[in-house]
């Protein structure tokens, strides 16, 4: 009110304050004129942008999704195959288990194989060499034997006669029991 009262001060008059019919005429045919291009021209295309925008924006939403789901089927398959993979680790690893048991236990026999192999041929040596021994000593008992009988009867017996008699003393003696040649450890 300071502004009509200034104005109404200077002499102004207040009807000069309110625009003329005639601006108003102009003011609303200008308005409507802009009003109609506006709506001709100006919001179809606006609208258009607005679509345009809307369309490109479901689109890359849509693209997304779809991004998305692929992105999850790829994550399905890599699992299904790390899974596999596991599985075929474990698979090859319980393999490697078995085969390794398998070689330990053939090892294993054949060390043993090899050790009753040794063992029976030890054995067999010593039974040999026991004989060999023991064909000695019968050898070196009976030629004592035939000097001690012959020093005592004062003779010599013959070849023949004397492994006679030295067979069927060792024979006895190994059948009494006193002697260990007939059964070999």
């Amino acid at each position: 009110m300071s502004t009509f009262a200034l104005l109404a001060a200077e002499g102004n008059d207040p009807k000069d304050l309110y625009p003329h019919w005639s601006e108003l005429i102009v003011g609303a045919l200008a308005f409507f004129i802009l009003f109609a291009f506006m709506w001709k021209w100006v919001l179809p295309r606006v609208n258009q942008i607005l679509e345009e925008r809307r369309a490109r924006i479901v689109g890359q939403l849509e693209e997304a999704e779809r991004t998305r789901r692929e992105a999850d089927e790829l994550q399905a398959s890599y699992r299904k195959q790390l899974d596999t993979a596991r599985e075929e680790a474990n698979r090859i690893i319980e393999e490697a288990r078995k085969t390794g048991d398998q070689l330990r236990r053939d090892v294993q026999a054949k060390a043993e194989r090899e050790a009753e192999a040794t063992v029976a041929r030890a054995q067999d040596a010593i039974r040999a060499e026991r004989e060999r021994a023991f064909e000695e000593l019968r050898a070196q008992v009976a030629s004592l034997a035939v000097e001690l009988a012959g020093v005592v009867v004062s003779k010599e017996l013959d070849t023949p006669t004397h492994q006679r008699l030295i067979d069927d003393y060792i024979d006895s003696v190994a059948r009494s029991g006193n002697g260990h040649a007939g059964s070999p450890e």
